[in-house]
């Protein structure tokens, strides 16, 4: 198990020797995500602005008007929240090629409590005209996204987490915008998950299919745009679509898979996610139980729901 948050410092570094325009901005917590060893590698393209989340937008938009891509890094929280209006008026507004790590994402800020734990990135970035938004699921797919990012024409959103994950892909395997991934299918139901929630989902099909409940599971790693074949095909072989993510229910995964079916092939959908609260202080295992994000929680609305139908 390794922390997402390692692969992006892994895309980081990779990213830099292959691309000169690559550079990092730094909100003053390069140590907690990572990104020092960037600076130790290439110390002319770092640069560290001090907590001024709302200079970094602006600053990285300066950036690329000259020509370097920067990938400007902190929080999530902060990244997306604190500087919405500068990342919707200066780096969406003029489509340019900036790309926000959004660190600690959900849950996985733990014991940092509700300040820090990121849940409503995802809404908040997914409705900016020209933003793609990529929620990785493990490390090697977090080091993908980074290096898929330098061939998208515009700003990228990667969310990324601190605490460890299941290892769930191989290390040269690609992300493409617009395309996600069946990593297990079943007639009985679907689950669309992203992030951390996608290891904890493909236990909850196990759990299932021990009770003779056979689920697919997709990794929605691009939320915007969405992979809609995916879509498509899973309300072809399934009557019961799930969704799970580390994020506020309202305006994330389930957001953005419910507004897609409601008018392209409209299916019974439900969300497993956190529910129109905020996190709490704690280990991240103990936060997201908390919340109810957890494999017991999946398999146990899957089974009622198809109990009941």
């Amino acid at each position: 198990m390794r922390a997402t948050r390692e692969g992006y410092v892994e895309g980081l570094l990779d990213a830099g020797e292959k691309d000169e325009r690559v550079v990092v901005v730094d909100g003053d917590v390069s140590r907690s995500t990572g990104t020092t060893a960037f600076k130790k590698r290439f110390p002319d393209r770092f640069f560290n602005l001090g907590i001024a989340e709302q200079n970094m937008a602006e600053y990285s938009a300066g950036l690329a008007l000259a020509g370097f891509m920067p990938f400007y890094s902190t929080y999530a929280v902060f990244a997306a929240g604190r500087a919405w209006d500068q990342i919707r008026t200066s780096i969406c507004n003029m489509n340019l090629d900036v790309r926000i790590g959004g660190a600690h994402g959900g849950t996985s800020a733990g014991p940092d409590g509700a300040t820090h734990q990121a849940l409503e990135d995802i809404a908040i970035t997914r409705v900016i005209p020209n933003m793609t938004v990529l929620v990785p699921a493990d490390a090697n797919q977090t080091r993908q996204a980074v290096l898929s990012s330098l061939d998208i024409d515009g700003p990228v959103y990667i969310r990324y987490g601190r605490n460890p994950v299941a290892e769930l892909y191989d290390r040269d395997e690609t992300v493409v915008p617009g395309r996600g991934r069946l990593l297990r299918e079943g007639r009985h139901a679907s689950i669309i998950a992203v992030g951390a929630m996608v290891a904890i989902s493909i236990e909850a099909a196990k759990m299932l299919s021990r009770k003779g409940i056979e689920v697919s599971v997709a990794d929605m790693v691009s939320i915007k745009p969405l992979d809609v074949k995916l879509i498509n095909y899973l309300s072809d072989i399934t009557e019961l679509v799930v969704t799970a993510e580390d994020h506020q229910i309202a305006g994330g995964l389930f957001g953005a898979v419910s507004e897609y079916m409601s008018e392209n092939c409209p299916r019974k959908i439900i969300p497993v996610g956190v529910n129109n609260r905020f996190g709490c202080s704690g280990s991240p295992e103990e936060v997201m139980a908390h919340c109810g994000l957890t494999a017991a929680i999946i398999a146990g609305k899957v089974e009622k729901t198809l109990k009941n139908r």
